[in-house]
């Protein structure tokens, strides 16, 4: 099954320890923390991510962290993946995605990529036992 953004909330939000913070503007841009620590977040338009050919800013960019550079670079570097970065992310451990590209993406891929997102950012005590209760599942 494709991806869409309902999965990203039912995943990210379905986690151990999570809290969904919401903004004070009205927009529906929730940010996943865990442990206070973001994980996935719904970014409003900024100008580093443009369209080629409006220059208008994307307004459906979803940010989600990864474990280390060679997990961004693989995920960014996979042509068949939707995924991207700007410079203004260098060295920062995180990749983007459009919402509206999230259907290039089957639901088990957008769960594995969230999943590592959590661990990334959880303690690892946290860790540790949802790793756990994965093997036991």
């Amino acid at each position: 099954m494709k991806a869409r953004v309902a999965d990203v909330h039912k995943i990210a939000g379905g986690m151990p320890y999570v809290t969904k913070w919401e903004r004070d503007d009205g927009t529906d841009r929730p940010v996943y923390q865990v442990g206070g620590k973001s994980f996935v977040f719904f970014r409003t338009p900024r100008p580093d991510a443009v369209d080629d050919v409006t220059g208008e800013r994307y307004d459906d960019v979803i940010m989600i962290w990864v474990e280390s550079e060679d997990e961004k670079l693989a995920l960014v570097s996979d042509e068949s993946k939707p995924f991207f970065t700007t410079p203004h992310f260098d060295g920062h451990p995180s990749v983007l995605v459009r919402a509206s590209r999230l259907g290039e993406l089957s639901r088990q891929e957008l769960t594995e990529v969230i999943q590592d997102a959590w661990l990334s950012r959880a303690s690892n005590r946290r860790a540790t036992i949802w790793l756990k209760q994965q093997r036991l599942a």
